[in-house]
């Protein structure tokens, strides 16, 4: 028994409704997770979320290595589920931003987005992962960075600096004597907010399935006594229910991130007088 009566017992297997122990609700704590290599004081260590984005990236990189490894006229089973998805992001998000003369040199960058992002999505309900990468947040963070380097990148790369300082600001010199004020304001929002909100909109949205899948789970187990079974069934179904939800949720929430880095590039591609 713990010292401080205040502490959940949050990993105690045996803890049910009637037993005089709390529910050990799930909170920051079912995010952290000790090293399995290194000292997290140092800062020089190896996680869990670590360990699941690289074997993801594996998967990813070898799914699509042994699909076009020896393409063939006529596909085989392997190779047009691997065409489809790439014709999914070519046709379906990327051609549809960008158009396809303009289109077709990102493509490569963004069918690895989305498919990266998507398999880190997917850990939340593989047995023994069963846990979102994108729900730390350094990972959309850094995906984030990079389609913000490409945008602005591209925007200073096709326009020039005074070119790329009016596509940031959304410079129209029709706006009069506002436009100083709306200039201010669409520089805050282009070049701060949106990549924040790329990044967190990916971030918070795996944060808090996980969050809702983990707390069912647990209510199932915990309400698992006396008369508390029959409520256990019904967080029992809301668990299926809510991994059902979040298997949709996170196809939708790749396809989000890759619609918006289209979208911001083209942005970047459009004129501005």
């Amino acid at each position: 028994m713990s010292a401080d009566p205040t502490q959940v017992l949050a990993f105690e297997t045996d803890c049910h409704i009637f037993d005089g122990c709390g529910f050990p609700a799930p909170g920051l704590h079912s995010f952290l997770f000790k090293p399995i290599w290194g000292d997290a004081d140092s800062n020089l260590y190896f996680n869990k979320p670590m360990l699941l984005a690289l074997l993801g990236s594996i998967i990813v990189i070898g799914f699509f290595w042994a699909a076009f490894a020896k393409p063939k006229v006529v596909p085989g089973k392997l190779q047009m589920v691997a065409e489809a998805g790439y014709d999914f992001i070519r046709r379906g998000v990327v051609y549809e931003t960008l158009g396809k003369r303009e289109g077709e040199k990102y493509v490569p960058l963004m069918v690895s987005l989305f498919f990266f992002i998507w398999m880190m999505n997917l850990w939340a309900v593989i047995p023994l992962a069963q846990f979102p990468v994108t729900s730390v947040i350094a990972y959309p963070a850094v995906l984030a960075l990079i389609v913000y380097i490409v945008w602005v990148s591209l925007t200073f790369k096709r326009h020039g600096f005074v070119g790329a300082f009016k596509n940031f600001a959304g410079y129209d010199k029709s706006l009069g004597a506002v436009l100083p004020l709306s200039m201010a304001i669409e520089l805050f929002s282009n070049l701060l907010v949106r990549p924040f909100t790329h990044a967190v909109r990916l971030f918070a949205n795996m944060f808090a399935g996980h969050t809702l899948l983990v707390l069912f789970t647990i209510a199932s187990w915990y309400l698992l006594n006396g008369i508390g079974i029959a409520y256990a069934g019904v967080s029992f179904l809301m668990t299926l229910v809510m991994l059902v939800f979040e298997l949709f949720v996170q196809a939708l929430q790749a396809y989000v991130f890759v619609l918006l880095a289209c979208s911001f590039i083209q942005g970047a591609l459009a004129e501005h007088h």
